[in-house]
């Protein structure tokens, strides 16, 4: 069942959001050959907390750190380490946060120092992806419109979307109905309506679609071995207009 939000419970969800992007914004900074992921989760839970906000992936189905953090091959749920990050790398930084009960929940992927034209394009172009999703993201469109989007933009570039994760709804809980997967043909599912609150998140292969999960029985990598970027925004459908964008600096 869809759970619809009141402008309160929106309002709510935009201060957790807005947390995340801030945060974001930071280890964005901060991420450079050298640092650990262990350090970027520090410093993620330590900029949340002063936010007067709680880290929501913590504990989450028994998740032991505050940040994702997907370096290359890595697709999401990359468990922070003492892996150093290098030269040329990228990271996927995904993060949310919680706020009188609600969820903000957003991720990007940035390059470590100077990285190759290739990974820079699979960065950018999954990025646009997600902006490609949310213009769908109106009243009146279906739920698949935005999935078809993403789909689109991807393939026309060349490189595959992920199907094993998809976005979702998110309010009182970090996953809610609806899914919101990444592929489909347009015109399915749910129409969009006012009240309904979405993490578009698409995540992106260089090469194959095909992923698999580590041991850790968290951490997606893809089955190749070549790279993956993923992005994500918590967005809240408007009356008229395009969608309202939670988690950014400003909105």
């Amino acid at each position: 069942m869809i759970v619809f939000k009141t402008p309160d419970e929106v309002s709510l969800m935009a201060q957790a959001s807005h947390v995340v992007a801030e945060v974001l914004e930071l280890l964005k900074e901060k991420v450079a050959p050298g640092i650990t992921t262990d350090d970027l989760d520090r410093m993620a839970e330590e900029a949340i907390r002063v936010r007067g906000a709680i880290p929501a992936f913590k504990g989450y189905r028994n998740y032991p750190k505050t940040l994702c953090a997907s370096v290359n091959e890595q697709v999401v749920h990359g468990i922070p380490s003492k892996r150093r990050l290098k030269e040329g790398d990228i990271i996927g930084l995904d993060l949310g946060a919680i706020v009188s009960g609600f969820y903000g929940d957003s991720a990007v992927t940035v390059p470590v120092g100077v990285a190759s034209s290739e990974a820079l394009r699979l960065i950018q172009v999954t990025e646009e992806s997600m902006y490609r999703g949310i213009a769908k993201a109106v009243v009146g469109n279906r739920l698949s419109d935005v999935s078809h989007a993403v789909q689109t933009h991807v393939e026309q570039a060349g490189f595959a979307v992920v199907t094993e994760f998809v976005g979702h709804g998110i309010g009182r809980q970090l996953h809610e109905e609806p899914q919101v997967p990444n592929y489909g043909l347009p015109g399915q599912g749910p129409r969009l309506q006012v009240g309904m609150v979405l993490a578009i998140e698409p995540m992106v292969n260089m090469g194959s679609s095909a992923i698999r999960i580590l041991e850790d029985r968290w951490t997606a990598v893809t089955h190749d071995g070549r790279w993956s970027a993923h992005f994500e925004h918590t967005i809240a459908i408007q009356p008229n207009g395009p969608a309202r964008i939670l988690s950014q600096v400003s909105h």
